[in-house]
């Protein structure tokens, strides 16, 4: 399948992938943090965005990563020729894609996946509202405090969102066709592949995170930073430390032993 995408910059080749319910708008305030050192690849994950879902397969995190896994191929990019960065959701599309061989490095900015067992289904109330009041989110958002009450649960500092950002984050994830099938998809499994990534590896986690905590008992050669000030969703609250996250955590291709 065709996933969307944006391609800018040069350097090593850097995919980024967005968290669920976003898309890749998601990456424009580290964007120009990025691209002077970075040929960077803002994706879609299929049912999101600009990208069609998936028609054949269960849209878990597995099939997402082969749907991008398909996308660096057609850019020849693929045998772990590209380091790979997300977050949430995106971040384990990311270590999927980095447990197949198919990064060179993987950043997981406050991965989904990593909890102790699967999540029980949750319903979409957020997303309705969101949904019933899309005519209005222009006005809404234009005010900081509307961007307050909308984007509290993931921005620690909504009030750094521009309206027109904030009005796109939240119109993707009122509008994105995949998002019941992934979301219910990603909460019924777990990662558990960590251990046997055999290249360098990255977790980021934001300080005041609502919906993921670090992990406790991480494996030998994973490397987790801290994101000071930032909530789940951290582009916004301080891109310059997610540009230092991103570009560090892409800097080497050395193995980690087994």
């Amino acid at each position: 399948m065709t996933l969307a995408h944006d391609r800018a910059g040069r350097g090593a080749p850097l995919v980024l992938l967005h968290p669920l319910g976003a898309d890749r708008r998601v990456w424009r305030p580290v964007l120009p943090r990025l691209t002077a050192r970075r040929d960077v690849l803002c994706v879609d994950l299929p049912g999101f965005g600009a990208s069609p879902p998936l028609q054949d397969e269960h849209p878990d995190p597995q099939a997402l990563a082969r749907a991008v896994r398909g996308l660096l191929r057609r850019l020849r990019l693929d045998g772990g020729r590209a380091h790979v960065a997300g977050n949430s959701l995106g971040g384990w599309v990311a270590l999927e894609l980095a447990l197949a061989g198919d990064a060179a490095s993987v950043t997981a900015i406050a991965p989904a996946g990593l909890w102790a067992e699967p999540l029980r289904p949750k319903p979409e109330l957020a997303r309705r509202m969101a949904r019933a009041l899309r005519p209005a989110l222009g006005p809404l958002l234009a005010r900081e405090r509307g961007r307050r009450l909308a984007l509290a649960g993931t921005v620690a500092h909504p009030g750094r969102v521009p309206a027109e950002d904030a009005a796109a984050l939240v119109g993707a994830y009122a509008d994105a066709p995949g998002f019941t099938a992934v979301n219910r998809a990603m909460r019924a499994g777990t990662f558990t592949g960590l251990r046997d990534i055999r290249v360098p590896v990255t977790l980021a986690w934001p300080q005041h995170d609502r919906l993921v905590a670090p992990l406790s008992d991480r494996p030998a050669g994973v490397r987790q930073v801290a994101l000071p000030g930032c909530g789940h969703v951290p582009m916004w609250d301080a891109p310059d430390a997610v540009a230092e996250v991103l570009l560090t955590g892409s800097e080497h291709r050395v193995r980690i032993a087994a």
